[in-house]
């Protein structure tokens, strides 16, 4: 059906040259065309394109002012563009590129080549809206989680921030770090499947009641299941391996020590942390002096000792997070 095919806009003064990219893709995507920058801009806010094949030399805009304009418009500086030019200079294809062009195709064209560029880039924009959306899935279970806890979206917040500099403390990369955060907030998804009358209760909980709160790791791991995704893997562990201590006396496996996956140490300080000073039904928030002095105390019992360490070291960095994202 033409409602499935994804929107290609081809950008063209020239008739001929219209038709000829109309030929070669035609029976593949929809297509949409303009005769000049101004009238491609126009078409581009009416209906957005997947891709634009945009010529370079027409008259009045050039391509490359189309590029810039787009570029410059975060509502549409996503939207790949390849370059469709008899410019065929090295000076030429580099200043398209240098522009946020993510290709460059020179006329006379070829349709296999035409064929491949198109469908190579569109791939690429479709695994890009995969990770977006599987990332919009993961959120919104976080949120869900929150429904059935007495701890505020706020923590949740503040508990990814504390992650991700602990993690980058760790030696982690930009992107590692970034994934880490955006899996942080799964990691009490389990509770879920824990009663209302555990969740909810205002005041200590009884051994029998604690021991059904314990399965929360597992349910959890269970709802995020099998998956492909790096993002939901490491959700997963996240959720399985938070409640583990470095001593081997947490749950839900009595790991211990590096046994414990890095993402899980990491969330269990991040996560404790924030619990300690920030109010519940059952106490009050304590100061961050004396959670840092627990923590301390806690070195090589609950908490890995290096990820202790980096944490002291980064605490100007964690107060800050604390002050702006305060419930």
């Amino acid at each position: 059906m033409e409602l499935d095919k994804q929107n290609v806009l081809v950008v063209d003064d020239e008739p001929t040259n219209l038709k000829v990219l109309n030929n070669i893709l035609n029976d593949t995507y929809k297509l949409t065309f303009a005769k000049s920058g101004e009238d491609a801009l126009r078409l581009i806010k009416k209906d957005r394109p997947d891709l634009i094949l945009l010529d370079v030399m027409m008259p009045g805009m050039t391509g490359y002012e189309v590029c810039e304009t787009l570029k410059n418009d975060p509502l549409y500086k996503s939207i790949p563009i390849i370059f469709v030019t008899a410019l065929n200079e090295r000076e030429d294809e580099a200043k398209g590129l240098n522009l946020g062009a993510v290709d460059y195709i020179a006329k006379p064209v070829s349709p296999p080549v035409v064929k491949a560029r198109v469908k190579t880039h569109l791939s690429l924009v479709d695994a890009e809206e995969l990770k977006r959306t599987r990332l919009q899935v993961i959120q919104r279970l976080g949120r869900a989680s929150e429904y059935k806890d007495n701890e505020t979206g706020m923590h949740v917040m503040r508990m990814s921030h504390y992650s991700r500099i602990i993690a980058l403390a760790y030696g982690y990369t930009e992107k590692e770090a970034d994934n880490l955060f955006h899996a942080a907030p799964m990691h009490d998804i389990g509770k879920i499947g824990i009663p209302d009358s555990i969740m909810l209760k205002p005041g200590k909980l009884t051994e029998e009641e604690f021991e059904i709160m314990k399965k929360h790791p597992e349910i959890g791991a269970e709802i995020l299941g099998e998956s492909d995704s790096d993002l939901i893997e490491l959700a997963k562990i996240v959720s399985m391996t938070h409640h583990e201590k470095w001593d081997g006396t947490g749950y839900p496996k009595k790991l211990k020590g590096t046994d414990i996956p890095r993402s899980g140490r990491i969330i269990a300080l991040a996560d404790v942390f924030d619990a300690l000073t920030s109010v519940r039904p059952y106490k009050d928030a304590w100061s961050v002096e004396k959670a840092v002095e627990f923590i301390q105390e806690q070195k090589g019992k609950h908490f890995d000792p290096e990820m202790v360490d980096l944490f002291i070291q980064q605490l100007d960095k964690v107060i800050e997070i604390k002050q702006r994202w305060k419930d």
